[in-house]
């Protein structure tokens, strides 16, 4: 029970940052034509970014295993825009998520497909991704998991989805397919109200299927395609770290390291989320992402998301 009050506490906490609400407007009159709309868009992905950044700092399973929905549930979200007149293009997204939840074991998953074609009707986008979440909480401190991952990109090897200024060398090393199940066990080894920081390791399969381009001598968008086929076993290697300095100001960070023949992934995100007042919060994230494959292997990102409601 102790444990569900860390939680409880810890959440409303991170939702407190998020307080601050965000002005919500109808449309007016008129506001189509004289561009109003499209720059309201634009203010709702500037707010939506902010909330993800927001909700980064979130681990539900923190302290242990929450009080979650029992029972079987989901949702699924489409979208699609066609346009015609001086852009005659098309995007298409359908996401699915399907959980399931008895006890002490929750699990759920999820698909993503994308397509899209562009103002020459060539398709520019054809993506599908795939992935599964379990975990089996055996104590307050011990628990199993599994997570897996199928992304597939159709128009990895093709030159129509290649961008402008990009020639037919950047198809090479792309993704055509990169899947990865692994399972294994986690251990919370701080677990307190103020701190927590739990470790997992997995073994699994690593499956990746990665375009090799030769460009044309003499025509940049042309060349040849063959593919490096790799099965191999993966490990997975994250930490979840969180503390609480008072009840203003808490940091975050998440490491995840995952290594196979294929390659070596590396990310890690440290978070610095401060709730200056009851309308005014910030957060400040860097984010160090490497890839051993990349002919530029590290890239870092530095985010800084403000939010203030009156």
């Amino acid at each position: 029970m102790k444990h569900i009050a860390y939680l409880a506490g810890a959440t409303a906490l991170a939702a407190s940052f998020a307080v601050p609400a965000f002005a919500q407007s109808e449309s007016s009159a008129g506001a189509n034509a004289t561009g109003i709309t499209e720059v309201s868009e634009q203010m709702r992905d500037v707010e939506d970014a902010v909330r993800d950044d927001f909700a980064r700092s979130d681990d539900a399973y923190r302290f242990g295993n929450p009080e979650l929905r029992q029972g079987l549930y989901g949702s699924v979200a489409l979208s699609y825009v066609g346009r015609d007149g001086n852009s005659e293009n098309q995007d298409f997204t359908l996401s699915g998520r399907l959980s399931h939840n008895q006890g002490q074991f929750s699990q759920s998953v999820g698909i993503l497909l994308e397509y899209g074609e562009n103002n020459a009707g060539d398709k520019d986008t054809e993506k599908t991704s795939v992935v599964y979440e379990g975990m089996y909480n055996i104590n307050d401190r011990f628990y199993a998991f599994g997570l897996g991952r199928l992304a597939t990109d159709a128009l990895a090897d093709d030159p129509a989805s290649l961008s402008s200024g990009e020639s037919f060398s950047d198809l090479d090393g792309r993704l055509k397919r990169d899947a990865f199940f692994g399972v294994g066990p986690g251990y919370r080894i701080l677990n307190t109200d103020t701190t927590a920081w739990r470790v997992q390791a997995a073994v699994g399969i690593r499956y990746t299927k990665a375009v090799e381009a030769t460009q044309s001598p003499t025509d940049p968008l042309a060349g040849t395609v063959t593919y490096d086929l790799n099965t191999d076993t993966g490990y997975l290697l994250s930490s979840r770290f969180y503390h609480k300095f008072n009840d203003m100001f808490f940091l975050t960070n998440d490491t995840d390291y995952l290594t196979s023949d294929a390659n070596d992934v590396a990310t890690n995100e440290l978070g610095l989320n401060f709730k200056m007042s009851e309308a005014f919060a910030t957060r400040v994230s860097y984010k160090t992402e490497y890839q051993s494959e990349r002919a530029i292997r590290t890239d870092n990102t530095l985010g800084v998301s403000l939010v203030y409601g009156f």
